[in-house]
């Protein structure tokens, strides 16, 4: 329950912050133009909260916190009784170059934001764990190409790679383009070396490359020794306890808790012999070893989890890296940082269109207020740039050229730009239905995901 609620908490102050701004971008640059705004809103529906300042302006926050809206002044609108004075600061009478400019400002300070936040989290000092990868599995792209447990990938084509993170995004930017890339490896003993592994093998859904390619970051051995017994899972039942020493499978040896992991994993449903050590003692204990199919695959579990240990900290201490950069890098990394994401996002959906990428890595708001719980929970610097992120993601969204979306809007004012005079009401009228209905059909899928994961 308070992890529900925290997760609530995180992902209405993201959602709220990244709203306002964008709201923000439109109300601020129709004011510099001199075009006249009636209402401010954070979030739609029954308003919680109203004033109306001095400039005449409605500041509104309702209930429902999943947006927002500027109204402008507008002879259009068959409620809004407009003064003979105030017609030339009705939005419908500026120039279409104002016109897209305001539609064109609330993605824009998305952006601005963005570039905000990763400019102070690279000052502050970015986290992360060095690109030491586990051993990869046999067949995999990284097998075939000789990397093996311990290395770490110093660089992609002459770009350095500091982190886990830096690597995922320029393998996933680099899968996307289909080629050849050099790997720069060292290895374990110093030794480096480099590796070209043809990235057009791979599939290019963000959850299946690091699968086909077969990098998983590498994890210190853990003793295969139980810390917890999750009650009513197949350890429980079995009869296993705290303290056990996990020695062997069916006569295969145990040589971690990471090993016990892969071992239980890959037998869901089987019956299995464990071999352990209990107060000096060996025993035997038969194990009917548990399925767990959340994954979209049957996975084997029997509810075990690691005895924590002083020194656990240390297994970890060698793996830690960050990235602290001066002001000006900084700035220069942080608008690299927001353009990457940028295209990624714009060619990861392209891609889903074509159906190269599926349609389940759509998020909706219970994913997003999950994500956005988990990285509270880490710290600020996660949270911040969880929140860069997703400010990205919705720039990139409503510059789509959809009628309803600022992109859509910008689209018709360029085609009146071009034509020399507006599209029809009809037309716009239809190109408004086909907007909302893409966007339900969107938000359908969304929620579709979202239920479906919490079911899992």
């Amino acid at each position: 329950m308070l992890d529900t609620l925290h997760s609530a908490a995180s992902f209405i102050v993201a959602i709220g912050v990244l709203v306002a701004f964008h709201e923000f971008g439109h109300f601020w640059v129709a004011r510099r133009f001199g075009i006249k705004v009636l209402k401010f809103s954070i979030g739609f529906g029954k308003p919680l909260w109203s004033r109306r300042g001095k400039d005449g302006v409605e500041y509104v926050l309702a209930m429902i916190p999943l947006g927002g809206y500027v109204k402008l002044l507008d002879e259009r609108e068959a409620d809004v009784v407009i003064a003979p004075e105030d017609l030339p600061r009705a939005f419908n009478r500026q120039p279409v170059a104002k016109r897209i400019a305001v539609f064109a400002a609330g993605p824009a300070f998305n952006f601005i934001l963005a570039i905000a936040f990763y400019w102070v989290l690279y000052m502050v000092g970015v986290p992360g764990m060095k690109p030491v990868i586990g051993a990869p599995p046999a067949g995999s792209l990284a097998a075939t190409a000789g990397l093996v447990g311990g290395d770490r990938i110093v660089a992609l084509d002459d770009q350095k790679i500091p982190t886990w993170s830096v690597l995922r995004a320029e393998l996933l930017d680099r899968a996307l383009s289909r080629g050849d890339t050099a790997f720069l490896v060292a290895h374990a003993n110093g030794r480096e070396q480099t590796v070209n592994i043809d990235l057009g093998k791979a599939r290019v859904d963000p959850v299946l490359l690091f699968e086909d390619l077969g990098l998983n970051p590498f994890e210190p051995p853990i003793p295969a020794v139980v810390g917890q017994v999750v009650a009513g899972e197949a350890a429980d039942r079995a009869g296993l306890k705290i303290g056990d020493r996990i020695v062997d499978i069916d006569g295969k040896p145990v040589a971690s808790f990471q090993d016990l992991r892969s071992q239980v994993s890959a037998r869901p449903g089987q019956l299995a012999k464990f071999g352990i050590e209990r107060a000096g003692s060996a025993q035997q204990i038969s194990v009917i070893i548990g399925t767990d199919t959340s994954h979209g695959e049957a996975i084997g579990r029997v509810g075990l989890a690691p005895q924590r240990m002083a020194t656990e900290g240390d297994l970890w201490q060698d793996l830690r890296a960050e990235v602290r950069l001066g002001p000006l890098a900084a700035a220069s990394a942080a608008l690299h940082q927001t353009w990457q994401v940028s295209a990624l996002t714009v060619r990861l959906l392209y891609r889903m269109v074509v159906g190269d990428v599926s349609v389940k890595n759509v998020s909706g708001p219970i994913q997003i207020a999950q994500a956005a719980g988990y990285s509270a929970s880490a710290g600020i610097g996660a949270f911040l740039t969880f929140v860069a992120l997703v400010s990205v993601s919705i720039g990139v969204f409503n510059l789509l050229p959809i009628p309803m979306l600022d992109g859509g809007q910008i689209l018709f004012g360029v085609i009146e730009a071009v034509k020399g005079s507006p599209l029809s009401e009809r037309v716009q009228a239809a190109g408004q239905q086909l907007g909302m209905t893409l966007l339900l059909m969107l938000m359908g899928l969304a929620f579709y995901n979202d239920v479906t994961s919490v079911i899992g």
